[in-house]
């Protein structure tokens, strides 16, 4: 394939929308097969003092993998699995691997990679690695930065550089800061290099592997199961999601069984694993019975497929969304997700706050749902015009700057991109914003790289 730019029109409508809504027509496309055609690409944006934007699968919420200023760079065609190494449990890979077929290739030498972000089948190794993607299992193996080892990096000059965690545990050379530079890039969604291969830490695939639906009357019933599950002795959780009534309705309407807890008010799903004992089913039914759930409403899934179906119940929630905001995209319309978090213990109280600004904006409520166990829902909205887009962000910045007050963060998985940029300052303060100037300023000191994600629309 040719490093060759592609400016025809139907070709940059392509790569013109993301996961976020946003449409941005960029002036030209290159999709590289190799990381000599990305060196070659970079040099000459370089010299023509050309933007760059690093795509993926494109599926950011936040508008990182899109633009209408230079270059769209696909790095789809780089999906070699380079190496599976049993031994060291590492594996190294070309960034435009879907994270569905790394954990499919992997499952043949019982192993497998932590990081799940709910859309794997569709989104990148180098994706995730740009915003520092988690998932449902985050409650037990952390977000993606922990599990990545080494990165080969381009910068924005061309210069290839590799980049390695530190493998001495004592270290007292220099700022912490600089003394492990792959966190630079993890989580940095495009703005100071393109990722050309990844070495990623891998873990045993675990012998039993058991899912548990469990719908409750009512969202205080599962909030408080939630609770009860991360501090108890007899369930170990790798994963505690939360669906609200009509999130667990968009769920249930997958099954096909409308029957199903059709009076349920909420839903949590659990996963456990072992190391091929028999799985804590009592200690979970007992957990259900305790919080008003019912026998006969819990739904087990064992084994891999049975868990893929459960995953496909959770995916249909923001699947669903996005087909209900679809026919007001061309009006300028589209879904608003939030990402923000709080410390778990206070997740109840920061959904009732931000739907009380909801309520007192006469919006209508988004649903939500998502990673209650780590204190981190997603809130989504439909709006139908630039209008609501307005109204419903007003919305979002109240509730954000009140879980600020709580300890959260503003995003705490799909990172900043363009929609969020405006909000960074809210929690990131002068000192810091600096910093992160600085860095950007040594690395990509035309600021070429990704206009407009983290830190802005350049001027």
């Amino acid at each position: 394939m040719s490093t060759a730019l592609d400016r025809d029109q139907a070709v940059r409508e392509s790569y013109a929308r993301d996961a976020s809504g946003l449409w941005r027509v960029p002036e030209s496309v290159a999709r590289p097969s190799s990381a000599e055609e990305i060196v070659a690409l970079l040099r000459g944006a370089t010299a023509d003092r050309t933007y760059v934007t690093t795509a993926g699968a494109q599926t950011s919420t936040t508008g990182a993998s899109i633009s209408d200023r230079g270059m769209v760079m696909s790095t789809r065609a780089m999906a070699r699995i380079l190496d599976v190494d049993a031994a060291t449990m590492t594996a190294r890979v070309e960034p435009g691997v879907l994270l569905g077929d790394l954990q499919r290739a992997l499952a043949g030498s019982g192993l497998a990679f932590a990081p799940d972000p709910t859309s794997d089948q569709e989104c990148t190794v180098g994706g995730a690695i740009a915003c520092n993607a988690s998932g449902p299992r985050t409650l037990r193996y952390g977000a993606t930065r922990a599990h990545v080892r080494a990165l080969t990096v381009a910068l924005a000059s061309g210069e290839v550089i590799d980049v390695r965690r530190p493998l001495v545990e004592k270290n007292a050379v220099g700022y912490p800061p600089v003394q492990d530079l792959v966190d630079w890039f993890v989580g940095s969604e495009g703005t100071l290099g393109v990722i050309l291969a990844a070495e990623l830490a891998l873990m045993p695939r675990p012998a039993r592997e058991v899912g548990f639906a469990i719908p409750l009357p009512d969202e205080a019933s599962a909030f408080a199961l939630i609770l009860a599950a991360r501090d108890s002795s007899a369930v170990h959780p790798r994963c505690l999601e939360y669906f609200d009534g009509p999130s667990f309705a968009i769920a249930r309407g997958d099954t096909g069984d409308a029957g199903w807890a059709a009076t349920s008010g909420a839903m949590v799903y659990a996963e456990e694993t072992t190391d091929g004992d028999d799985p804590p089913l009592d200690a979970w039914l007992a957990l259900a019975e305790r919080f008003g759930g019912r026998d006969g409403d819990v739904r087990a899934f064992e084994g891999d497929a049975a868990i893929r179906e459960a995953r496909r119940l959770r995916h249909a929630v923001p699947a669903t969304m996005h087909e209900r905001v679809a026919p007001f995209l061309a009006a300028g319309g589209r879904r608003v997700s939030t990402d923000w978090a709080v410390p778990y213990r206070r997740a109840a109280e920061a959904v009732a706050m931000a739907r009380r600004h909801a309520a007192d904006a006469g919006i209508t409520p988004g649903i939500v749902y998502g990673h209650l166990g780590n204190g981190h829902p997603h809130q989504n909205f439909v709006a139908h015009d630039p209008t609501e887009v307005r109204a419903i962000e007003a919305v979002v910045e109240r509730t954000l700057r009140d879980v600020l007050a709580m300890g959260g963060t503003v995003s705490a998985e799909h990172g900043i991109g363009k929609i969020k940029a405006r909000w960074l300052p809210l929690q990131l303060s002068g000192l810091q914003m600096g910093m992160l100037r600085s860095i950007k300023r040594e690395l990509d000191p035309l600021g070429i790289l990704a206009p407009g994600n983290i830190l802005g629309t350049p001027s």
